[in-house]
């Protein structure tokens, strides 16, 4: 009767659904068949027939047979199979109140079978789904209700409180990432590292290094960043997540800006994805940004706008990464000359004058570039080595008359104290 009611599901999923209703009633005792009839009446009235209401009153009649109609892990698979497309989108969207409603019944039928382990991973599930959702007010309190799973005293043993706790940081650090919080995401990531006994998912330490990494990034500590993007590449990866091509292309992108000359494509775990068609654009910007080729880097850029510039967090930082692929073409191009037009060194950057005299007072302040802007004439004035040699020379001669005037001064004290020393408090001779 089972099998000729689920053949019906395509074709007449009401006769399904009326048939499937009959071996429910027809059981005296509730029992694996009813189970099943129930499951695929929830998933008609969800999935085919759009009635959410009536697929949470036999999801509901469903959870009473958990108790001991089937099996635990049976119930556990059907239960995980139907939550998860309860909150997809296969159905289009669902209102935020039938979401509640059905992982509120779960909990209460979980609650009541002592089932704790299910409980929590219940828990870990809605809260993904209003951090997807961007519900951070139902966000926060199903993370509350975690926090305190994980300090009671039911709490399970300390290895998997620290696995779950992880799953926590993991959440609420992507949250106030989104919020843009970074005084509490530096306070959960510090948290997260500070965990020992567990053993996470790789993916978990995926999000929380990739946070990490965007953390670093907002911070311009661009070697912490390249680190944390690294590790949360290699966890992505072991994880087999899409997401690390992703983080791949952020820790190329922290890696430039470091101003290191070590190809990031060159390690082991980097090398398979070099030549992948979504991490190529960036393959190509790391040599144009190594060979300080500015025109071939912005082309690059504006060459492939779906594969680096489409990406929010990316799109923010190319401005640093071309300000400091300038900086460094401007020094190259300025060596050969003593004397240089603002609007020259323009055309070449392919900038207005006024960002090149930036650039330039930039590079006099910190002492890379020996030279002055002669702002009437709109001229960089640089100067000749033999006047570099003796502002040096100049500077030694200061350099060594002080250090002769500190040692007069203390010999001079040493021997004034000496001469104290013989006269001073000793009794004469008699």
């Amino acid at each position: 009767m089972y099998y000729t009611a689920k053949s019906k599901k395509e074709d007449n999923p009401e006769q399904a659904l009326k048939e499937f209703r009959a071996i429910v009633e027809k059981e005296e005792e509730k029992g694996d068949w009813g189970f099943k009839a129930l499951k695929q009446s929830t998933k008609l009235l969800f999935l085919t027939l759009h009635r959410p209401a009536e697929a949470l009153q036999t999801y509901t009649e469903l959870l009473s047979y958990t108790k001991s109609a089937v099996t635990r892990n049976y119930a556990e698979k059907t239960i995980n199979g139907i939550l998860d497309y309860v909150g997809g989108s296969k159905s289009g969207p669902v209102e935020v109140e039938i979401l509640e409603r059905f992982y509120e019944a779960t909990k209460a039928a979980l609650a009541e079978a002592k089932n704790d382990r299910l409980s929590a991973k219940t828990n870990l599930k809605l809260a993904k789904l209003w951090l997807d959702r961007k519900e951070y007010g139902r966000l926060q309190k199903i993370l509350q209700e975690l926090h305190r799973a994980t300090t009671g005293d039911n709490a399970d043993d300390q290895a998997q409180k620290g696995t779950q706790l992880l799953e926590i940081y993991a959440l609420e650090i992507q949250m106030h990432n989104e919020r843009r919080n970074f005084k509490k995401l530096k306070e959960i990531y510090n948290a997260s590292n500070s965990v020992r006994s567990a053993i996470p998912h790789p993916r978990i330490m995926g999000v929380i290094k990739e946070c990490g990494g965007k953390m670093w990034m907002g911070e311009r500590q661009w070697n912490r960043a390249s680190e944390d993007f690294f590790d949360s590449f290699k966890n992505y990866d072991e994880a087999g997540s899409p997401q690390r091509i992703q983080v791949l292309k952020y820790l190329v992108l922290a890696n430039m800006l470091t101003g290191s000359e070590v190809n990031p494509f060159d390690s082991q775990e980097t090398k398979p994805y070099k030549n992948d068609p979504q991490i190529k654009a960036m393959t190509d910007l790391v040599d144009a940004y190594q060979r300080r080729e500015v025109h071939a880097a912005e082309k690059i850029l504006r060459e492939n706008k779906s594969t680096i510039m489409d990406d929010p967090f990316i799109k923010q930082y190319i401005g640093e990464l071309l300000r400091s692929l300038r900086t460094q073409y401007l020094i190259d191009l300025i060596k050969p000359y003593t004397r240089l037009e603002l609007t020259f060194l323009a055309k070449q950057l392919n900038v207005d004058h006024e960002e090149v005299e930036e650039l330039l007072i930039g590079l006099i302040l910190e002492g890379k570039v020996e030279g002055r802007i002669d702002q009437v004439s709109m001229r960089l004035e640089l100067e000749p080595k033999h006047s570099l040699q003796k502002k040096r020379y100049a500077a030694l001669d200061k350099w060594t008359a002080a250090l002769e005037s500190i040692h007069t001064t203390v010999l001079g004290k040493n021997q004034s104290g000496q001469r104290g020393d013989f006269g001073f408090g000793l009794p004469g001779e008699m």
